[in-house]
């Protein structure tokens, strides 16, 4: 070929040292620890101390509610009219009740049942609520409408009143399996709502469309990409609901329809049989 002798077609090459260190500037630097929902939130919350003492106040809760032997060696069930209205004495640090009951002692066994109707509770609303508002979000149109409405019903009726009904009604068969789904059913409303927005908010998120593009069908979609990107509203609704449970169990032990008397513990049913002994005492 012949040469080129156009002085425009010139390219000059700076020259090249082989001892020379060449760095590639142009790679980006990536970070090489794992990411994740779950591992970004725990990298977060280890560095707050508030969370190491909701951990151990939870932890405490929960030891109490399993072994109420370690923290009182009193028996609960055991009163003596001798005592009734008594104040504290040694190992019997806030008194008795008017029956002679050990105070401290039923409030530690206390602790099982509250807990367990709010555990069984705020699982059945985390199930029903995660159900319906993943499907009402994720699939949308009539389905979203159809769920919706049946949740709006849900969503109008106080659960508590609700739960005072149902208690009404089922007065011969209360334990704690009956009080945790006359709780739970009424009350996951609230929870649906939360995980409906945040599935719509998520849906058009690219990595969802990449799923669907990938041959992925429509539900293993929604367990394996959606669910798992919205649960950390969930979470604290859940927390909400455990507590909310557990105040509705009280709430309908101290009006009568809720756990049985002696059969079952209860803080609410302590309350209520405390409520004529802190009453003042009218003058005639």
């Amino acid at each position: 070929m012949p040469e080129n002798t156009n002085p425009r077609n010139e390219h000059f090459v700076a020259p090249f040292d082989e001892n020379t260190f060449t760095a590639a500037v142009d790679v980006p630097k990536l970070d090489e620890r794992r990411s994740g929902l779950w591992i970004d939130a725990w990298r977060d919350i280890r560095k707050r101390p508030m969370f190491y003492i909701s951990v151990t106040l939870l932890l405490f809760v929960i030891t109490a509610a399993v072994f109420p032997s370690l923290f009182t060696q009193a028996d609960p069930r055991q009163c003596d009219l001798s005592l009734s209205n008594a104040g504290p004495e040694a190992g019997h640090p806030l008194g008795f009740t008017k029956q002679g009951c050990d105070i401290y002692a039923r409030i530690v066994y206390g602790t099982s049942t509250s807990v367990s109707v709010g555990l069984i509770s705020t699982l059945l609303i985390f199930v029903i609520g995660t159900v319906m508002g993943a499907i009402a979000g994720f699939f949308g149109k009539w389905v979203d409408a159809v769920l919706s409405r049946v949740g709006d019903i849900f969503f109008s009726i106080p659960y508590i009143l609700a739960a005072v009904i149902v208690m009404s009604v089922l007065r011969d068969y209360r334990n704690i399996w009956v009080i945790s789904l006359a709780i739970g059913i009424f009350a996951w409303a609230s929870s649906a709502r939360v995980l409906r927005a945040e599935v719509l908010r998520i849906r058009p998120a690219d990595f969802v469309t990449a799923s669907t593009a990938q041959g992925l069908g429509p539900w293993r979609t929604l367990w394996r990409h959606v669910l798992p990107n919205s649960m950390a509203p969930m979470i604290v609704v859940s927390t909400l609901a455990l507590a909310a449970s557990i105040v509705a169990e009280a709430v309908l032990s101290f009006l009568g329809v809720g756990l049985p008397t002696p059969e079952f513990i209860s803080w609410g049913n302590d309350i209520a049989q405390a409520q004529g002994t802190c009453a003042p005492h009218r003058r005639t």
